[in-house]
């Protein structure tokens, strides 16, 4: 089992119905979290922005790139809040901390005070991305997990259980993988993370589990180091 734990939620998976949020996925979401927090396991949380707006997106419709950016970092902090508010309903503290200083909203990301809150057992929320544009919150990811130590990145998937060969929604013949390294990852173009996140993880020797984060149970599963989905490493 897992001591301390980044899970990276992308924006999409809090969505449904062409809403920005689904109220029964962040109550499921909570939920799930409730009893990975019963077992004492520290949970950190790094979560995208894509449910309301991508940087790339944004750039792509002629809005300039390093503003667009900054707007999907405050998707994310939009998501983040939701995320606390749904777990403070089934009374699991937490705590939010930005990258970009929101005094009124939540605390400004310092490394030692979000190391405490999870030795104080809080689930503690990282919004705003790195705060700095031509960044993904994969990177995010990987960079949070290397400052707060965490064990492993939990990279939960809306709707797929692992990483393929090819996207197994359109090619029938993809072959899921159990195991790889990120030297794999890297060298096969596996869309698992951005080559900078799968290069930080691999460098800081942090491990990767990607899994699918629908079927109920999964989260917990992931927490407690059970074979599901693939794991990433730097060497198996």
């Amino acid at each position: 089992m897992y001591k301390r734990v980044l899970l990276k939620l992308s924006g999409e998976a809090l969505s449904g119905n062409g809403n920005n949020f689904d109220p029964e996925v962040l109550k499921h979401l909570a939920l799930e979290l409730k009893e990975v927090h019963k077992l004492g396991i520290e949970v950190a949380i790094v979560v995208g922005g894509g449910n309301f707006i991508r940087g790339k997106t944004a750039a792509s419709i002629g809005i300039e790139r390093v503003q667009a950016d900054y707007m999907g970092m405050l998707a994310t902090i939009i998501n983040a809040l939701a995320i606390q508010s749904s777990l403070e309903q089934v009374e699991v503290p937490t705590r939010v901390q930005t990258a970009i200083d929101m005094p009124k909203v939540a605390e400004p990301f310092i490394v030692r005070r979000a190391i405490r809150h999870l030795e104080k057992g809080r689930i503690v929320i990282f919004g705003g991305g790195t705060g700095s544009p031509y960044f993904s919150t994969d990177t995010t990811a990987a960079l949070r997990a290397s400052e707060i130590k965490a064990d492993v990145i939990l990279m939960a998937k809306n709707g797929v259980d692992g990483v393929y060969s090819a996207d197994p929604r359109i090619d029938k013949t993809a072959v899921k993988y159990d195991k790889l390294t990120y030297m794999d990852v890297i060298k096969q173009g596996l869309m698992v993370m951005d080559t900078t996140a799968t290069s930080m993880c691999m460098d800081n020797n942090i491990d990767l589990l990607v899994f699918n984060m629908n079927e109920t149970g999964n989260i917990l599963k992931a927490c407690k180091g059970e074979q599901i989905g693939t794991i990433v490493k730097k060497e198996i």
